[in-house]
Formats: structure tokens, sequence, C-alpha cells
């Protein structure tokens, strides 16, 4: 169980960068990034018609990390839970002393 969760949370953290990374690539309504890098802002990396791709991508890659930050939080949540149940809470239930 340990390996698939911390799978998922690797997945997640690709996942945070590869968002982060079509974030800042996005033509911006002021000079943005491109400006920073010398780039002339009229120009785009990858073609012409990429601003309504990328806005889609941005968009469902928004939806799937709001998904899985939702699943991530029930998931840890499950597991603090089960394992608080599986460790004694006092000295008296554990047995020692006796």
């Amino acid at each position: 169980m340990s390996f698939i969760f911390y799978f998922a949370l690797t997945l997640f953290l690709i996942l945070c960068a590869l968002l982060c990374l079509v974030i800042l690539i996005q033509e911006s309504k002021s000079l943005g990034l491109g400006a920073s890098f010398g780039g002339d802002p009229g120009e785009s990396l990858f073609g012409t018609s990429t601003a309504d791709v990328l806005k889609k991508f941005t968009a469902w890659l928004a939806v799937i990390f709001m998904a899985s930050c939702v699943l991530l939080s029930l998931w840890t949540g499950s597991l603090s839970r089960h394992q608080t149940q599986l460790l004694p809470t006092t000295i008296e239930e554990s047995g020692i002393g006796h």
C-alpha cells in the first residue's frame, strides 16, 4: 500500500511541475516571462495557434490537480486514522508496567 501511495505522490509532484511549466510558457497580456529571456512578445514558442491549446491544456491540468489534491488529502487522512487506531493511546492499554 505504501508503494502505491508514494507513486501517487510522485505523480502529483510531476503534475505540479508540469502545471507550473505550462502556466509559465503561456502568452501573457503584458510582456511576461518571454521578455525576461530576450524573446519578442509577438512571436510564439510553439506556433501561432498554441494559445488556445495551452489554455485548454492548462484548464485540464488544473482540474486534474484539484481532483488529485482532494484524493490525496482524503487518502492521507484515512492513513493517519488507521495508524492511530493501531497504536495504543495510553500506557495502561499497552500493558506496560504490569
